[in-house]
């Protein structure tokens, strides 16, 4: 007998969106089926009017991440308790989180002391991107060939401090050359912040020279000419070392964009991510009350920088909106409030499969396939985890979430799991999570919470090799 069949539902599949049954056995899929051919089962979830899709996939998050606060002090933000029930709640089963490689710490130290953070606390799902803190150590091109082959396939790089006051961030472009160099050989993907440090660093002296220093002015700083020049050095760099597939983390304007879609004309592996807040927020949220609340790094920039993102999700060059989730409270994350002391990051996991349905499928017409891969499949393709993860098909996890399409009303902070304010405050909601299954495990079901703790697990990965030889995205 079965464990669980969904029936009834608008099923969004690899092969496109049909009305049929969805039968679990265990922790997976069994079978996907024609309306009422199937045998009998443990449950029945009946799903009529409701829209059947892939667990969402958040492929950038920052849980249990410490941020430095204005007066010097450590910030550190909510950890997988806490982000991973606002998931659940919102639809979200999986994410990628970050394995900080510092200075005199090898790779494997460093997943190991991630792990503390994640094992026996997560309810959903988990990965991690390798990062880069500091100089790479004289053992970094063997010890990251081991990593790779040893289910930690990606290589997060930034390519700029961010704030005047860090250091060890930056990783040299003859670092990251090396890197590629192993990336290529090894089947790895480099996944990358790119901003130039020239520019970033010089706007930041000029507008504090000028007194110009309200956190309002952070566009000027982190700006369009800084996106356009880093993303093509490291396009660049990456096309001179044959194999190397780069992922292009928080695109925010149309430089960024552009430069994407011409690596993606010339067949190269580059895969481009942007956040929901750049794509419905711009510069000129940041004078709003509370005008923290929308900012990540890099900033948000114009609407045209906007509307150039959105073309993006459109035409291949966007293959993934993420959150780069950081999670903490209204207090710390409007503590600052100049350009360089301004908390990055946002709450953003719970809302965010509601809100890109409000934007993508009811306001512009997005189909419900294009939507589920913005969201939830390309980030499983791109990052090692299809056809497991992303996917309504006999043999992959029991990741669902079951959408009612006929929800309406207003995102609330009060309504929410995640902390005490959100980013989309009143904004409309025309789709919402009613049920989200794990691994065949209903986690969440008409607002009660099921999940414990312990129930997710790490997924090692392997990039395959059509993301790593083309836009196999």
């Amino acid at each position: 007998m079965l464990d669980l069949i969904i029936r009834g539902g608008e099923v969004v599949t690899p092969q496109g969106v049909i009305n049929a049954d969805v039968a679990i056995a265990g922790e997976t899929i069994a079978a996907v089926a024609a309306p009422d051919t199937l045998p009998s089962a443990k449950r029945i979830i009946e799903a009529p009017g409701h829209i059947v899709m892939p667990g969402g996939i958040d492929p950038h998050v920052h849980l249990h991440h410490v941020w430095i606060k204005p007066d010097g002090t450590p910030l550190v933000t909510a950890g997988p308790e806490q982000v991973g029930r606002a998931a659940l709640f919102g639809g979200t089963t999986t994410y990628i989180d970050f394995a900080y490689w510092r200075d005199g710490a090898s790779a494997r130290e460093a997943i190991e002391l991630r792990d503390q953070d994640f094992a026996g606390k997560s309810p959903c799902d988990w990965a991690y991107h390798l990062m880069l803190h500091s100089e790479p150590p004289p053992q970094f091109s063997g010890q990251l060939a081991e990593a790779i082959q040893a289910g930690y396939p990606t290589l997060k790089i930034f390519t700029t401090n961010i704030v005047p006051s860090r250091s060890g961030r930056m990783i040299d472009f003859g670092d990251i050359w090396e890197a590629f160099q192993v990336l290529a050989r090894e089947g790895g993907l480099g996944v990358i912040h790119a901003e130039d440090n020239d520019i970033v660093m010089h706007m930041y002296a000029k507008l504090i020279r000028e007194g110009r220093v309200e956190f309002e002015h952070l566009a000027e700083v982190h700006n369009q000419l800084s996106e356009d020049l880093s993303f093509r050095r490291v396009l660049r760099l990456a096309e001179s070392v044959p194999g190397t597939a780069v992922y292009m983390m928080h695109v925010s304007a149309g430089t960024g964009v552009t430069a994407i879609s011409e690596a993606r004309r010339k067949r190269l592996p580059v895969y481009g991510e942007t956040l929901h807040q750049y794509l419905i927020y711009s510069c000129d949220d940041y004078r709003r009350p509370n005008g923290q609340i929308y900012h990540t790094y890099p900033s948000l920039k114009s609407r045209e920088d906007q509307n150039a993102l959105w073309d993006g999700t459109a035409n291949g060059s966007i293959a993934c909106i993420a959150t780069d989730e950081l999670c903490c409270t209204l207090r710390d994350k409007t503590l600052g409030s100049r350009i360089d002391d301004v908390t990055g990051g946002n709450s953003g996991v719970e809302p965010r499969l509601g809100v890109m349905y409000t934007e993508m499928v009811a306001r512009r017409g997005y189909s419900l396939s294009q939507y589920v891969d913005l969201v939830s499949t390309n980030a499983a393709r791109i990052m090692g985890l299809y056809p497991r993860k992303g996917a309504i098909a006999a043999g992959s996890d029991a990741d669902i979430t079951i959408l009612d399409p006929t929800r309406r009303g207003k995102v609330r902070a009060a309504d929410l799991h995640e902390t005490d304010y959100t980013p989309w405050e009143g904004h409309d909601i025309f789709a919402w999570p009613v049920t989200t299954i794990l691994r065949g495990k209903i986690m969440v079901e008409d607002g009660r919470y099921h999940a414990n703790p312990g129930d997710g697990r790490y997924l090692k990965r392997k990039i395959p090799a059509a993301i790593r030889n083309g836009p196999g995205v």
